[in-house]
């Protein structure tokens, strides 16, 4: 059916393997423009030095930079565990340094021994 308003309905008749054969050409090129979500994931240690941090945060802009959504997990090993404002402080220290490439898609978030927070690119 070509056009249902008119009057007499319109119809045109066609091959139906070229049908089927565009049809799923038009499927395959949809497909391949639609982006999917890659989330990469970056590790942190209360504990860590300040080059060990600069990596971090270089290598983290270059994801959002991409567009890639990017995972900040710290890691609380052994006694650590009693000093979570520690931390904090360095996950809210590492927002704060990559806010002009992306921000915080969810609040952070504590689950056994690890925070972590993800951030969209803008």
């Amino acid at each position: 059916m070509v056009s249902d308003a008119t009057m007499p309905p319109v119809c045109k008749i066609i091959d139906y393997g070229q049908f089927k054969y565009e049809q799923h050409k038009r499927e395959k090129l949809a497909k391949k423009s639609v982006k999917s979500q890659v989330i990469k994931e970056l590790k942190l240690s209360s504990k860590i030095s300040p080059n060990d941090y600069n990596v971090r945060l270089t290598l983290g802009k270059k994801f959002l930079g991409k567009g890639y959504k990017l995972k900040i997990s710290l890691l609380f090993k052994g006694r650590e565990i009693e000093h979570i404002e520690l931390g904090k402080k360095v996950i809210n220290n590492f927002l704060k340094d990559i806010q002009e490439y992306g921000k915080p898609a969810n609040d952070l978030s504590k689950s056994g021994r690890m925070l972590s927070v993800v951030i969209s690119p803008k």
